[in-house]
Protein backbone atom coordinates (compact mmCIF):
# COMPACT_ATOMS: atom_id res chain seq x y z
CA UNK A 1 0.00 0.00 0.00
CA UNK A 2 1.51 3.30 -1.03
CA UNK A 3 2.16 6.01 1.51
CA UNK A 4 -0.31 8.92 1.40
CA UNK A 5 1.08 12.01 -0.21
CA UNK A 6 0.42 15.54 0.91
CA UNK A 7 -0.47 18.02 -1.78
CA UNK A 8 -0.65 21.77 -1.54
CA UNK A 9 -4.32 22.69 -1.63
CA UNK A 10 -5.41 24.81 -4.54
CA UNK A 11 -5.81 28.48 -3.61
CA UNK A 12 -9.33 29.77 -3.26
CA UNK A 13 -10.54 31.33 -6.51
CA UNK A 14 -11.44 35.00 -6.31
CA UNK A 15 -15.14 35.44 -7.08
CA UNK A 16 -17.21 38.52 -7.79
CA UNK A 17 -18.64 38.66 -4.26
CA UNK A 18 -15.14 38.72 -2.83
CA UNK A 19 -14.53 42.05 -4.56
CA UNK A 20 -17.61 43.60 -2.97
CA UNK A 21 -16.58 42.23 0.41
CA UNK A 22 -13.12 43.76 -0.09
CA UNK A 23 -14.73 47.16 -0.71
CA UNK A 24 -16.80 46.79 2.45
CA UNK A 25 -13.63 46.05 4.44
CA UNK A 26 -11.75 48.94 2.84
CA UNK A 27 -9.24 46.62 1.15
CA UNK A 28 -7.78 47.69 -2.21
CA UNK A 29 -8.28 45.42 -5.24
CA UNK A 30 -5.44 44.73 -7.66
CA UNK A 31 -6.06 44.15 -11.36
CA UNK A 32 -3.73 43.80 -14.35
CA UNK A 33 -4.19 42.91 -17.97
CA UNK A 34 -2.93 39.52 -19.14
CA UNK A 35 -2.92 38.06 -22.63
CA UNK A 36 -0.93 34.82 -22.42
CA UNK A 37 -0.20 31.88 -20.13
CA UNK A 38 3.32 32.77 -18.87
CA UNK A 39 2.51 36.29 -17.70
CA UNK A 40 -0.90 35.23 -16.37
CA UNK A 41 0.75 32.57 -14.21
CA UNK A 42 3.27 35.09 -12.86
CA UNK A 43 0.60 37.66 -12.00
CA UNK A 44 -1.64 34.98 -10.49
CA UNK A 45 1.13 33.66 -8.26
CA UNK A 46 1.97 37.26 -7.27
CA UNK A 47 -1.51 37.54 -5.77
CA UNK A 48 -3.26 39.77 -8.32
CA UNK A 49 -6.99 39.47 -7.66
CA UNK A 50 -8.31 40.19 -11.17
CA UNK A 51 -6.78 39.55 -14.58
CA UNK A 52 -8.35 41.35 -17.52
CA UNK A 53 -7.99 39.88 -20.99
CA UNK A 54 -8.49 43.32 -22.44
CA UNK A 55 -9.08 44.47 -25.96
CA UNK A 56 -6.04 46.61 -25.16
CA UNK A 57 -4.27 43.68 -26.79
CA UNK A 58 -4.95 45.57 -30.02
CA UNK A 59 -2.42 48.22 -28.99
CA UNK A 60 -0.23 46.21 -26.63
CA UNK A 61 0.22 43.01 -28.67
CA UNK A 62 -0.85 43.59 -32.24
CA UNK A 63 0.45 47.09 -32.84
CA UNK A 64 -2.89 48.63 -33.82
CA UNK A 65 -3.47 52.32 -33.23
CA UNK A 66 -6.75 51.56 -31.40
CA UNK A 67 -8.62 48.64 -29.86
CA UNK A 68 -11.20 48.59 -32.65
CA UNK A 69 -9.69 45.83 -34.84
CA UNK A 70 -9.75 43.26 -32.01
CA UNK A 71 -12.15 40.39 -32.73
CA UNK A 72 -14.15 38.03 -30.57
CA UNK A 73 -11.90 35.21 -31.74
CA UNK A 74 -8.84 37.16 -30.58
CA UNK A 75 -10.26 37.57 -27.09
CA UNK A 76 -11.44 33.95 -26.93
CA UNK A 77 -8.00 32.62 -27.82
CA UNK A 78 -6.12 34.77 -25.32
CA UNK A 79 -8.69 34.18 -22.57
CA UNK A 80 -8.29 30.42 -22.95
CA UNK A 81 -4.56 30.83 -22.38
CA UNK A 82 -4.99 33.04 -19.31
CA UNK A 83 -7.65 30.86 -17.69
CA UNK A 84 -5.55 27.75 -18.24
CA UNK A 85 -2.56 29.29 -16.44
CA UNK A 86 -4.33 30.66 -13.36
CA UNK A 87 -5.53 29.09 -10.13
CA UNK A 88 -6.71 32.04 -8.04
CA UNK A 89 -7.38 35.19 -10.06
CA UNK A 90 -10.79 36.20 -11.36
CA UNK A 91 -10.40 36.27 -15.15
CA UNK A 92 -12.47 38.92 -16.97
CA UNK A 93 -12.77 38.92 -20.77
CA UNK A 94 -13.46 42.11 -22.70
CA UNK A 95 -16.32 42.18 -25.18
CA UNK A 96 -14.64 43.83 -28.18
CA UNK A 97 -16.04 46.55 -30.39
CA UNK A 98 -18.94 45.34 -32.53
CA UNK A 99 -19.68 42.27 -30.41
CA UNK A 100 -22.42 43.55 -28.06
CA UNK A 101 -23.75 47.00 -28.95
CA UNK A 102 -26.65 46.08 -31.25
CA UNK A 103 -28.93 44.63 -28.58
CA UNK A 104 -29.01 42.83 -25.23
CA UNK A 105 -29.31 39.55 -27.16
CA UNK A 106 -26.19 40.45 -29.15
CA UNK A 107 -24.26 41.03 -25.92
CA UNK A 108 -25.63 37.84 -24.40
CA UNK A 109 -24.54 35.69 -27.33
CA UNK A 110 -20.97 37.00 -27.11
CA UNK A 111 -20.91 36.71 -23.33
CA UNK A 112 -22.01 33.08 -23.52
CA UNK A 113 -19.09 32.34 -25.85
CA UNK A 114 -16.61 33.92 -23.47
CA UNK A 115 -17.74 31.70 -20.59
CA UNK A 116 -18.43 28.49 -22.55
CA UNK A 117 -15.55 28.50 -25.02
CA UNK A 118 -12.85 30.42 -23.19
CA UNK A 119 -13.66 29.69 -19.55
CA UNK A 120 -13.84 33.36 -18.51
CA UNK A 121 -15.34 34.04 -15.11
CA UNK A 122 -16.86 37.38 -16.15
CA UNK A 123 -17.00 39.84 -19.05
CA UNK A 124 -16.47 43.58 -19.34
CA UNK A 125 -18.24 46.00 -21.64
CA UNK A 126 -18.11 49.74 -22.18
CA UNK A 127 -20.94 52.24 -21.75
CA UNK A 128 -23.51 53.55 -19.31
CA UNK A 129 -27.28 53.77 -19.35
CA UNK A 130 -27.56 52.80 -23.01
CA UNK A 131 -26.14 49.33 -22.21
CA UNK A 132 -27.91 48.86 -18.88
CA UNK A 133 -30.41 46.44 -20.41
CA UNK A 134 -27.53 44.48 -21.94
CA UNK A 135 -26.00 44.18 -18.47
CA UNK A 136 -29.35 43.20 -16.96
CA UNK A 137 -29.84 40.32 -19.40
CA UNK A 138 -26.28 39.05 -19.00
CA UNK A 139 -26.33 39.10 -15.22
CA UNK A 140 -29.83 37.60 -15.01
CA UNK A 141 -28.59 34.59 -16.98
CA UNK A 142 -25.47 33.96 -14.91
CA UNK A 143 -22.86 36.03 -16.74
CA UNK A 144 -21.11 38.45 -14.34
CA UNK A 145 -20.48 41.87 -15.88
CA UNK A 146 -17.88 44.53 -15.13
CA UNK A 147 -18.78 47.98 -16.45
CA UNK A 148 -16.43 50.59 -17.94
CA UNK A 149 -17.04 54.35 -17.83
CA UNK A 150 -15.09 57.54 -18.42
CA UNK A 151 -12.76 57.29 -21.38
CA UNK A 152 -14.04 54.26 -23.27
CA UNK A 153 -11.42 53.29 -25.87
CA UNK A 154 -13.94 51.69 -28.24
CA UNK A 155 -15.58 55.13 -28.57
CA UNK A 156 -12.31 56.98 -29.16
CA UNK A 157 -13.43 58.34 -32.53
CA UNK A 158 -16.69 59.68 -31.12
CA UNK A 159 -14.96 61.16 -28.07
CA UNK A 160 -12.41 63.02 -30.16
CA UNK A 161 -9.39 61.01 -29.04
CA UNK A 162 -7.91 59.99 -25.71
CA UNK A 163 -9.45 62.69 -23.52
CA UNK A 164 -10.30 62.92 -19.81
CA UNK A 165 -14.05 62.45 -19.31
CA UNK A 166 -16.43 63.79 -16.67
CA UNK A 167 -15.12 67.35 -16.52
CA UNK A 168 -17.74 69.91 -15.57
CA UNK A 169 -20.87 69.51 -13.47
CA UNK A 170 -23.13 68.20 -16.25
CA UNK A 171 -20.62 65.60 -17.41
CA UNK A 172 -19.94 64.54 -13.84
CA UNK A 173 -23.65 64.08 -13.16
CA UNK A 174 -24.08 62.02 -16.34
CA UNK A 175 -21.19 59.75 -15.41
CA UNK A 176 -22.53 59.26 -11.89
CA UNK A 177 -25.98 58.42 -13.27
CA UNK A 178 -24.39 55.95 -15.69
CA UNK A 179 -22.53 54.27 -12.84
CA UNK A 180 -25.70 53.94 -10.76
CA UNK A 181 -27.57 52.53 -13.77
CA UNK A 182 -24.91 49.88 -14.30
CA UNK A 183 -24.98 48.94 -10.63
CA UNK A 184 -28.78 48.71 -10.65
CA UNK A 185 -28.61 46.48 -13.73
CA UNK A 186 -26.33 44.06 -11.88
CA UNK A 187 -22.73 45.01 -12.69
CA UNK A 188 -20.39 43.68 -9.99
CA UNK A 189 -17.71 46.37 -10.50
CA UNK A 190 -17.04 49.40 -12.70
CA UNK A 191 -13.79 50.55 -14.30
CA UNK A 192 -13.32 54.34 -14.27
CA UNK A 193 -10.80 55.41 -16.89
CA UNK A 194 -9.29 58.89 -17.24
CA UNK A 195 -11.76 60.55 -14.88
CA UNK A 196 -10.90 63.49 -12.59
CA UNK A 197 -9.86 62.13 -9.19
CA UNK A 198 -12.54 64.06 -7.22
CA UNK A 199 -15.30 62.68 -9.44
CA UNK A 200 -13.93 59.13 -9.17
CA UNK A 201 -13.89 59.50 -5.39
CA UNK A 202 -17.50 60.72 -5.44
CA UNK A 203 -18.67 57.83 -7.63
CA UNK A 204 -16.79 55.35 -5.45
CA UNK A 205 -18.55 56.77 -2.40
CA UNK A 206 -22.07 56.47 -3.80
CA UNK A 207 -21.68 52.99 -5.27
CA UNK A 208 -22.02 49.78 -3.30
CA UNK A 209 -20.01 47.88 -5.92
CA UNK A 210 -16.25 48.41 -6.32
CA UNK A 211 -14.68 50.93 -8.67
CA UNK A 212 -11.44 50.07 -10.44
CA UNK A 213 -9.45 53.11 -11.46
CA UNK A 214 -7.08 53.68 -14.35
CA UNK A 215 -6.06 57.30 -14.48
CA UNK A 216 -8.83 58.08 -11.97
CA UNK A 217 -6.89 58.93 -8.83
CA UNK A 218 -6.20 57.12 -5.55
CA UNK A 219 -9.68 56.86 -4.08
CA UNK A 220 -11.10 54.08 -6.25
CA UNK A 221 -11.55 50.68 -4.61
CA UNK A 222 -8.89 49.16 -6.85
CA UNK A 223 -6.51 49.91 -9.69
CA UNK A 224 -5.78 48.39 -13.09
CA UNK A 225 -2.94 48.91 -15.55
CA UNK A 226 -1.93 47.38 -18.86
CA UNK A 227 0.85 45.10 -17.72
CA UNK A 228 3.37 46.33 -20.31
CA UNK A 229 2.97 49.86 -18.94
CA UNK A 230 3.40 48.61 -15.37
CA UNK A 231 6.51 46.57 -16.22
CA UNK A 232 8.22 48.96 -18.63
CA UNK A 233 7.91 46.92 -21.80
CA UNK A 234 7.68 49.36 -24.67
CA UNK A 235 8.82 52.85 -25.53
CA UNK A 236 5.72 54.75 -24.38
CA UNK A 237 3.26 54.60 -21.51
CA UNK A 238 0.39 56.90 -20.49
CA UNK A 239 0.82 59.61 -17.87
CA UNK A 240 -1.25 57.71 -15.32
CA UNK A 241 0.90 54.56 -15.44
CA UNK A 242 3.75 53.94 -13.02
CA UNK A 243 6.65 51.82 -14.28
CA UNK A 244 7.60 49.26 -11.61
CA UNK A 245 10.38 47.61 -13.64
CA UNK A 246 12.28 48.01 -16.89
CA UNK A 247 11.50 44.69 -18.51
CA UNK A 248 12.18 46.12 -21.96
CA UNK A 249 15.78 46.91 -21.04
CA UNK A 250 16.33 43.49 -19.44
CA UNK A 251 14.92 41.69 -22.49
CA UNK A 252 16.99 43.81 -24.86
CA UNK A 253 20.17 43.06 -22.89
CA UNK A 254 19.40 39.33 -22.93
CA UNK A 255 18.82 39.34 -26.70
CA UNK A 256 22.08 41.25 -27.32
CA UNK A 257 24.04 38.83 -25.12
CA UNK A 258 22.51 35.86 -26.95
CA UNK A 259 23.30 37.34 -30.36
CA UNK A 260 26.92 38.03 -29.33
CA UNK A 261 27.47 34.48 -28.03
CA UNK A 262 25.95 32.83 -31.09
CA UNK A 263 28.07 34.96 -33.42
CA UNK A 264 31.25 34.31 -31.44
CA UNK A 265 30.62 30.60 -31.04
CA UNK A 266 30.39 30.85 -27.25
CA UNK A 267 26.91 29.31 -27.36
CA UNK A 268 26.09 26.47 -27.38
CA UNK A 269 28.73 24.65 -25.35
CA UNK A 270 28.99 20.99 -24.35
CA UNK A 271 26.69 21.81 -21.45
CA UNK A 272 23.92 22.60 -23.92
CA UNK A 273 24.61 19.70 -26.32
CA UNK A 274 23.80 15.98 -26.54
CA UNK A 275 26.93 13.81 -26.82
CA UNK A 276 25.32 10.44 -27.59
Amino acid sequence: MSEPTSATPAPKRVRVHHLREAKERGERITMLTAYDAPTAQIFDEAGTEVLLVGDSMGNALYGHATTLPVTVEDVLRHTQAVVGATRRALVVADLPFGSYEASPAHAHATGVRMLKEAGAHAVKLEGGRHVAEHVRLLTSTGIPVMGHLGFTPQSENALGGKRVQGRGQDAAERLTEDALALQEAGAFAIVLEMVPAPLAAQVTEVLAVPTIGIGAGPDCDGQVLVWMDMAGLGTWSPRFAKKYADVGAVLSAAARAYNDEVRSGAFPTAEHSFTD
